[in-house]
């Protein structure tokens, strides 16, 4: 299954100690075979790459259970704002539609209901696999 078609992809970033922390996020195609996705800059996402860009990335559903047949792919990933952050917004936008609101919406509801925002999809984040 090529990653930029799928719906969610399991993006998994690691901690300072080596531990994995796997998170589903939507997805875009990119050129040159790479895929983004956008997150907060408050997120834990964010925080991880600042310290190592190594990352794997598999097919899933909106729960993080990977699609069957499919296996983990290793890649880097970077954080990036500007013009490339907002081809990525654009084209998450163009593919999940409505959704993007409503997401944006519960986001700000549970920030309020743990009295601490973070912005939403404030930057994105940039996924070249490993050839």
């Amino acid at each position: 299954m090529e990653l930029s078609s799928a719906k969610y992809v399991l993006l998994t970033t690691f901690r300072r100690d080596g531990n994995p922390v796997a998170t589903p996020v939507w997805v875009v195609g990119l050129d040159g075979g790479r895929i983004g996705c956008w997150t907060s800059s408050g997120s834990g996402k964010a925080k991880r790459l600042a310290h190592t860009e190594r990352v794997t990335v598999q097919p899933c559903d909106a729960r993080g259970r990977v699609t069957k047949g499919t296996s983990p792919t290793d890649a880097t990933a970077t954080i990036v704002r500007g013009g490339e952050y907002e081809a990525i917004s654009r084209e998450v936008k163009a593919k999940y539609g409505f959704m993007t609101t409503i997401t944006k919406a519960l986001g700000a509801i549970g920030g309020m209901l743990r009295r601490k925002q973070i912005p939403y999809g404030d930057c994105g984040i940039v996924i070249t696999p490993a050839r």
